[in-house]
């Protein structure tokens, strides 16, 4: 079976690597052009160029994949019988999901028709959900609305954040992508509609998204905190500077207060951190990242940095 593989980042690497240690007939990988990173803003390529490179694979980085008819020309060349999308980071046009035999398949990390959309994993730890799952699922012209070829839950930990949970979605996307393409090689695999009652989105997020509005619940900031890490990071304001919240906890347990403005510091915890007042609860921040500064634990912040108790952070 020949594959045309499209993917961009890490995650998506790490599944090109498994197909390819399968002995998998990868003949041709589509990645997103190399682009500027960093402070220097030195060009860089992408994990799965990197990985294409290494195997030494046929390399394609159009900067456009719609209304280019040299690229279209080049994959109807090619001959191949499915094209794989993992997170490749733009949408192909429907001229281009007609030239494989096999069409092409996804693997989308959530449960659809549930957060269809860019940020799936970020929106479900938004809105604090205890399972999510990868789909493996057939591309068409509308945005992750194929039939589905198969899919696997996932609990999600209390401990995780976007990073963690994004490495076991895509370690389990992999592993249901080698389960499901024998079905496809061989003509046994069954599609399902997706059910659109059921449908849910999952929108890009910006940097925007991170700030803190401390009116919020306890746990409504603590999913937001676990659901921007490590971008765009959930953050607020102290003393006029960007501090960025990387780690929480939503229960703090015996701490008797009055209520106090959301945002204020009720009390700082020796080897933890410090506790805030929230619209509902209160929420202990363990980990955090000045303007100009280091990562550090939030308790190394209240004495290097001074922070009291009554001080306020603005929401």
């Amino acid at each position: 079976m020949r594959i045309v593989y499209f993917g961009t980042p890490g995650p998506s690497a790490e599944i090109l690597k498994l197909l390819l240690e399968q002995k998998y007939e990868i003949i041709c990988v589509v990645t997103q052009p190399d682009r500027p990173r960093g402070r220097g803003q030195k060009l860089s390529f992408s994990p799965v160029k990197e990985v294409a490179l290494r195997y030494g694979l046929p390399l394609e980085q159009p900067e456009e994949v719609k209304n280019n008819a040299v690229f279209r020309s080049y994959l109807e060349s090619l001959g191949f019988d499915l094209g794989i999308v993992v997170a490749y980071g733009k949408i192909l046009p429907k001229e281009i999901l007609a030239i494989p035999r096999l069409g092409f398949i996804n693997v989308h990390a959530s449960l659809l028709p549930k957060y269809r959309g860019a940020a799936p994993i970020q929106w479900a730890l938004l809105k604090g959900e205890e399972e999510t799952g990868v789909t493996i699922f057939k591309l068409t012209e509308l945005l992750d609305a194929g039939p589905i070829l198969a899919q696997k839950k996932l609990k999600i930990e209390e401990d995780d954040n976007a990073e963690t949970l994004t490495r076991k979605l895509f370690a389990l996307g992999g592993e249901l992508l080698l389960e499901s393409l024998p079905k496809l090689e061989k003509g046994e695999a069954e599609f399902i509609p997706q059910n659109e009652a059921e449908v849910t989105f999952a929108p890009s997020l910006t940097k925007e998204s991170g700030e803190i509005d401390w009116h919020k619940s306890a746990l409504e900031i603590h999913n937001r905190v676990r659901a921007l890490y490590p971008w765009p990071t959930a953050h607020t304001f102290y003393r006029g500077k960007r501090l960025k919240i990387l780690k929480t906890k939503a229960t703090v347990p015996d701490l008797k207060v009055k209520l106090k403005l959301p945002g204020t510091i009720l009390e700082i915890i020796k080897e933890e951190g410090f506790v805030v007042a929230t619209g509902a609860g209160n929420l202990l921040v363990l980990e955090v990242l000045p303007e100009a500064g280091k990562r550090m634990k939030a308790c190394d912040f209240v004495w290097g940095y001074g922070l009291e108790v009554g001080e306020v952070l603005p929401s």
